[in-house]
């Protein structure tokens, strides 16, 4: 059995790969792996930051507020969202090699910037909230919502694959269990990252910071063993390994952001469940999908 501090390698918690104006910064090097990465940049109403181009690809996706980004003499403004609890939000795709600046808007932001290595040069694009795929999966205490913003929708990529899952409180996402670390006609390679939100409990004025957990396991020849509680901020890196299930504690609704890579060309998201415990999708047809979804608004 993997002890603590062998699964830390794994676990990054909120503040760790902080500097400067990036609560995130998560590169290839620090997860130890070729293609996938995330930054989280807080900003200030009205202040700007420079992100430079590089190697990756990456969407500037809001977590809280909105913001303009200007690149190449063009400005795309972002409306963004309060939350993300509260709603979608419209985004940019940034291709490889394009320096950007980002400058928040009068309620100040929090972007995420998803990225992928990148081996195509594709074009800058704003994408409004209509073209995010949104859709409820599982059902009974397997519910929860999936927003898609480069994940089979009209947003073309090099190698990135994003979206965004809500879960109620006491519900279980990322079930069943399911890997993506070899390349078969029904599976991909797929290093990922899942970034945690959670929402604040309590009754009143009294709030209380919330928590879930977090579960991966070995799959065929790769040793991996990581059961860890997460809470907002902290951020859990599967490079193989079964990953499942993602447990919202009673009380407190989970959000995770999925940042997903690999060496495939055809950018698809192909899995492969625990055969041990693929029989529970039949039970969902036997269920009703949990009525606090949608947690958001839904194309």
């Amino acid at each position: 059995m993997m002890t603590q501090s062998d699964q830390s390698q794994y676990i990054i918690r909120r503040g760790e790969l902080a500097h400067g104006d990036y609560e995130l910064d998560l590169d290839p090097e620090r997860a130890g792996w070729e293609w996938s990465s995330l930054r989280v940049i807080a900003l200030e109403p009205g202040q700007s930051a420079e992100v430079p181009g590089g190697e990756h690809e990456f969407l500037v996706l809001p977590l809280s507020g909105g913001c303009t980004v200007e690149a190449g003499g063009s400005a795309y403004e972002v409306a963004g969202r309060e939350s993300v609890f509260t709603d979608i939000t419209d985004y940019v795709y940034v291709p490889r090699r394009t320096d950007i600046r980002v400058t928040a808007a009068e309620r100040g932001a929090r972007l995420a910037l998803p990225g992928a290595k990148a081996t195509a040069d594709l074009p800058l694009r704003y994408c409004p909230r209509s073209e995010v795929g949104t859709g409820l999966r599982g059902a009974g205490p397997s519910s929860r919502q999936v927003n898609n913003y480069a994940l089979g929708n009209e947003v073309s990529t090099s190698h990135l694959l994003a979206c965004e899952v809500l879960t109620p409180g006491g519900n279980w996402s990322s079930y069943p269990p399911h890997k993506h670390d070899e390349h078969t006609e029904v599976e991909r390679v797929l290093e990922e990252i899942y970034y945690y939100e959670v929402r604040q409990g309590g009754v009143g004025d009294d709030s209380a910071e919330g928590f879930a957990i977090q579960r991966i396991y070995p799959s065929p020849g790769h040793d991996i063993d990581v059961c860890t509680e997460v809470r907002a901020g902290d951020v859990v890196i599967m490079p193989y390994g079964y990953h499942g299930p993602s447990v919202a504690a009673p009380g407190y609704d989970l959000y995770y952001l999925n940042v997903m890579a690999g060496p495939a060309e055809d950018s698809t998201w192909l899995m492969t469940d625990d055969p041990h415990h693929t029989w529970v999708r039949q039970t969902w047809e036997d269920q009703e999908v949990d009525p606090r979804l949608p947690m958001t608004p839904m194309n």
